[in-house]
């Protein structure tokens, strides 16, 4: 498969799943203001830090308003993490490739990026997007997981699909928690609070995992939430899940035997894989959820350097020293 080929195959699905994401929190946040104690404010500033954008708003934006945090990280084509340009890029990338990929992805990809322009219409009329919006956008993203994987031949091009998609969901999970332990709060004392078990509670919704996380657990406990979150091997949006189902499509797109790697991809995913194999949540919250996954993050962002350089860079052909007949090197 050509390695350009491969690459928009790859940002195709990161982008589809960034859009999703962005618009569950930004959901769940909006929901969240609903049910906040007497006495607590809303907070958006950390929806800004989920997605590492607060530079960029605060180029454009003076305020950290919800209107403006919301209308920045829907509809902003300045800002490249918006719904509205993950699903643009995503839509550029899938005509880059229309020839490999399934009509049916062609038409659905297309059918998403015109309802985001839509909405993006009644935004600049001064129609502020209602809650179904957000719905709509994380319907349309699974759909068109479930066309991509019912479609679409389970080859190369698939399995780069899938590893795009995977990489960008433990990278917002991460995130997502990271805001929470670490932003969120206003101070110490309301740890334990009502308003604490609140923002547990939008963690677990804003990743899909409330529900699945109830059936196991049934009570909330910030302990058992990381675990579930980070270290669970069967809930897909689970870090450690993405983690090994990345690793196995790195494998299977390479021919590498399992426990091996050929490329530096390979190498620190199975290191990131092996760590997370033998860390229990004890380890984790003793040394610090912060800094556990601000060094997860980082991990994780070499990690898409290093399938970048494996795979999609041009690589320089080697020179090949011309000798005389009979001359040996």
């Amino acid at each position: 498969m050509l390695s350009r080929v491969a690459d928009s195959l790859y940002w195709m699905s990161r982008y589809v799943e960034r859009a999703e994401n962005v618009a569950r929190f930004v959901d769940v946040n909006t929901l969240l203001s609903l049910d906040l104690p007497a006495g607590y404010v809303e907070q958006w500033t950390p929806l800004l830090s989920t997605t590492g954008d607060e530079a960029v708003f605060a180029e454009h934006y003076k305020t950290t308003s919800k209107r403006d945090v919301i209308h920045f990280l829907t509809f902003d084509t300045r800002n490249p993490n918006s719904i509205l340009s993950s699903i643009s890029a995503a839509r550029e990338n899938a005509r880059m490739v229309r020839q490999y990929i399934t009509l049916e992805m062609w038409e659905h990809i297309n059918r998403f990026y015109l309802a985001m322009h839509s909405g993006a219409r009644a935004a600049q009329k001064g129609i502020a997007p209602h809650q179904d919006f957000f719905s709509e956008v994380t319907s349309a993203s699974h759909l068109f997981l479930g066309i991509t994987n019912a479609t679409m031949s389970h080859n190369e091009g698939w399995h780069f699909s899938r590893l795009g998609r995977l990489i960008e969901r433990a990278d917002k999970t991460s995130r997502i928690l990271d805001a929470k332990y670490f932003l969120l709060l206003p101070t110490v004392d309301a740890v334990g609070s009502p308003y604490d078990d609140i923002m547990w509670s939008a963690v677990l919704r804003s990743t899909s995992a409330f529900e699945m996380y109830r059936k196991r657990f049934q009570q909330l406990s910030p302990d058992r939430i990381v675990d579930f979150l980070v270290l669970d091997r069967e809930f897909p949006r689970a870090i450690h899940y993405c983690m090994l189902s990345a690793q196995e499509c790195l494998h299977a797109i390479s021919g590498t035997p399992r426990g091996m790697f050929r490329n530096r991809a390979e190498q620190q995913l199975g290191r990131v894989c092996a760590d997370l194999n033998y860390t229990q949540v004890r380890d984790i919250i003793s040394g610090g959820l912060h800094e556990f996954l601000d060094d997860l993050q980082r991990r994780l962002n070499s990690i898409g350097d290093a399938v970048h350089d494996a795979f999609f860079a041009l690589q320089p052909t080697p020179v090949v020293p011309q000798y005389p007949a009979g001359r040996e090197a």
